[in-house]
């Protein structure tokens, strides 16, 4: 009969969370309610997949994860803990990352209300619509807060644990595998749209399936763009289509050409300025 690994615990950091060594000898964060009451250096973890997470991180984000979590409340690893399986349960498949950087944000969140220091998500129309899966997530984990923690935080924090959740998300995937950064993403988009506003005097509304569209379209030129895969054609023959036919569109379209170049160092070529002006032309027809 097959016996269960062990772990041998080597520090108790608080209730919910305890540094263990398996019979290989590697260091394991193990997160689980309860784990950490009343046990000791060297006593042992029998692993429950219920109820138990079992993290490994190269040495130095270790280090920073044990240093975290020893000084958080155990009551905001059990909330990351609860989100993290939300998102999973929703298809999420996340870096164990998420255990540090969604902990440190909740605990400092809570921390910030609390103090009556509230802060503005300015992007979280594009957050929900760039990444809806997330920012159901998002929705879901303030409710958890307000429940567990009796604690009011803004609808726009949905979209904060959304950022972390869209990092930490394993299909994330940029160059080499490299995630591509949520935050630029949608800063990005948010720049873009907002230049296609003023340009054309268009509003996109986060009700309107038009406006949504379109984000969507900026959402993948976005994504491209960070991944190194935008068009490369010089060829001019769409666009010198479309300068004659959408003039308004290419001239927006062209204004975001300046933006990329002043704020990213990057050339956009003709055809993604093409493409680009297509989506614009297509609002303003709408």
């Amino acid at each position: 009969m097959q016996t269960e690994p062990m772990q041998t615990i080597k520090k108790v950091l608080n209730s919910s969370v305890v540094l263990a060594i398996d019979e290989n000898g590697v260091e394991l964060v193990v997160l689980g309610k309860g784990i950490g009451y009343g046990r000791k250096p060297g006593e042992t973890v029998v692993p429950d997949d219920a109820n138990q997470v079992f993290v490994s991180l190269p040495e130095g984000d270790q280090r920073n994860l044990v240093e975290l979590l020893a000084q958080i409340p155990a009551e905001f690893v059990e909330l990351t803990r609860a989100i993290v399986a939300l998102a999973e349960t929703d298809g999420l498949e996340l870096d164990p990352h998420i255990y540090l950087t969604l902990t440190d944000h909740l605990n400092f969140a809570v921390e910030r209300q609390r103090k009556g220091l509230t802060t503005v998500n300015r992007l979280a129309w594009e957050v929900r619509t760039i990444y809806p899966r997330q920012y159901a997530v998002g929705v879901r984990a303030v409710a958890l807060l307000r429940d567990r923690l009796d604690i009011e935080l803004p609808d726009e924090e949905a979209a904060n644990v959304a950022f972390h959740l869209v990092n930490a998300d394993a299909g994330n995937g940029g160059v080499d595998g490299v995630p591509v950064d949520a935050a630029r993403v949608v800063q990005l988009v948010s720049q873009v749209a907002t230049i296609v506003t003023h340009s054309t005097g268009v509003q996109l509304h986060n009700d309107d399936l038009h406006g949504a569209r379109f984000v969507a379209h900026l959402q993948y030129f976005a994504r491209r763009f960070f991944d190194g895969k935008l068009a490369t054609s010089e060829d001019d023959f769409l666009f010198t289509s479309l300068s004659a036919r959408y003039p308004a569109a290419i001239t927006a379209a062209e204004r975001v050409r300046v933006l990329v170049a002043q704020e990213y160092g990057e050339h956009l070529p003709n055809e993604e300025i093409a493409f680009l002006a297509l989506h614009i032309a297509r609002v303003l027809s709408d």
